[in-house]
This record gives C-alpha cells, structure tokens and sequence, in this order.
C-alpha cells in the first residue's frame, strides 16, 4: 500500500497485477478494503492492473474533518479521474461499491473521457437520504436492529471488530469476514477519534456530504460498458436499486446475488471477476 497525490489530495491506494495492463480502479465504500482481496487478486490473474484506493477521509487517503467535509460528491468523482491520470493507465475501468458506486456514478458522467467502462455494486441512483418515490428505501425492521446497538469504543480494536461481526449478521453479511476486515480498518484509521473510527468504519462522511446536484436523470448520458451487481437479500440499499440503474443506463448488464447482502461474499467473486472481465 502507498499513496498517490492527485486532485490535490494524497490517495491511498493498492494495486494488484502488472503496471502495464489495462486498469480496474476499485472505488472504496469509504476504504479500499471494502473490496475484498480475493476479488482483487482473480481479476489481477485476467490479465488487468488492479488498484484499489481509500476515498478522502478514510484509510491511508488525507483525513481532515470528516464532521465538516469540504468537499463534495463530484469532488470525490474528480478524485478519481485524477487517481487515472497520476497511475498513467487510462481510460480505466472504475468500479464503486456502496457509496463509492454513487462516486462511480458521478465520475463516469462528469468525467466520460477517463474511463472505458462501470461496474456498480450495491448501490444506488439517488444521495444519502430518503430516496426518490420509485426506489425502495432501506429495510426499517433491519435498521432498527442496526442503530439499537451502542457504539463501541473506538480505541478499543476488538470491541470495533465485534461491532462490526455483530452488523454483519444484521445485514446478512459473512460475520467473520466482516471482524476481520474491520480489525484491518482499525489499523489503518489515523487515530481513534470517534468521527474519524466512523467515517472508515461506518461511512458516516457521507451523511454529512453535499452530494447536489442530482445525478439520476443524467444516467442515460453514461455510454461506456456497465455492469450493475446487486445482492438480492441486500436490506440497505433493496435490489430493486440496482435494477432502477440497469434499466436508465443504456445497455446496462444486471447481475443479480441470490444469497449476498450488501458485501460481495466469499462464493460470488467467481462470478463478480468473471463479469468484470469481460468489460473494457
């Protein structure tokens, strides 16, 4: 892992596979290892220059306040059309998961001549809050199970850990894998400020971002390949988003998860690469 300066910003990113192949820049939903090893590895294996990259306020990335943000959404989309041009490898093939898929978004609309392909995994078309009248909003029984929790104690590694093995199973998520990857998070977080802990460990970030304006009616201008993966358990973001993004965006592929929440879980990254390699 290292970082890279672009858009007046220092990035932290990993990179996987040869420098001189084509690129998969993984947009992190906020850090990088939302995107799971595995995954990154097996596309590295087709043949693509795979890196992965902490989005601002999060990871090895520049953390400022993330109580006070000043940025916005299309400057985390202009973020990464600058990471395609300090790597040297573009157009890439930009992927976002979560509230990177709402990066993604952005990016490839504002920023068409950087990339040559999307993949968008358990997202969607609208910003944080409630969502337009067409798209089901977040499952009310699991988020009530989700925010009852207290919070940990963010200086405490396990107990973070334990809180997000304990989230996972509310989602649907692979627990175990969830401990691990938030115990790597921890690690990686600068310092253990609770706004800080939850802006890697949660995205909260994003709850006080300005994500304006509206970017959903612009979806038919995206005209690069684009794959929509969806988990069809997934009680954040239901499917029925990601089938909204596959219907406006012209030529859109829909990949539907049966048994995958809102993380891409161990048995599907066969799938997920193989679909992701078959794009430019």
């Amino acid at each position: 892992m290292t970082t890279v300066h672009a858009n007046g910003v220092a990035l932290g990113i990993e990179s996987f596979g040869p420098d001189d192949a084509p690129l998969v820049l993984l947009a992190g939903g906020t850090t990088m290892l939302s995107w799971p090893d595995a995954l990154c590895e097996r596309l590295a294996a087709g043949g693509r220059r795979v890196v992965r990259y902490d989005l601002r306020d999060s990871g090895e990335s520049t953390t400022a306040d993330p109580e006070a943000p000043a940025y916005t959404l299309r400057t985390l989309a202009a973020d990464a059309a600058a990471l395609v041009e300090a790597l040297g490898g573009g157009p890439a093939h930009l992927a976002g998961i979560g509230v990177g898929g709402m990066v993604a978004q952005v990016a490839v609309l504002d920023h068409p001549a950087a990339f040559s392909a999307v993949t968008l995994v358990g997202t969607r078309a609208v910003a944080p809050g409630p969502p337009d009248a067409d798209l089901p909003d977040h499952d009310a029984a699991t988020m009530g199970r989700l925010f009852a929790r207290p919070l940990p104690d963010w200086s405490d590694r396990g107990a973070v850990a334990d809180f997000a093995a304990s989230g996972a199973e509310i989602l649907g998520n692979d627990p175990d894998a969830a401990r691990t990857a938030a115990a790597r998070i921890w690690d990686r977080t600068p310092g253990t400020a609770p706004p800080v802990q939850m802006a890697n460990q949660l995205g909260l970030v994003f709850s006080r971002l300005d994500c304006s304006p509206r970017w959903r009616e612009r979806l038919p201008e995206i005209t690069v390949p684009a794959l929509i993966v969806h988990g069809r358990r997934d009680p954040f973001f239901p499917v029925g988003n990601g089938e909204a993004l596959a219907r406006e965006i012209p030529g859109a592929q829909l990949l539907i998860l049966d048994a995958a929440a809102t993380a891409i879980p161990a048995p599907a990254i066969d799938q997920v690469s193989e679909a992701m390699l078959k794009l430019p």
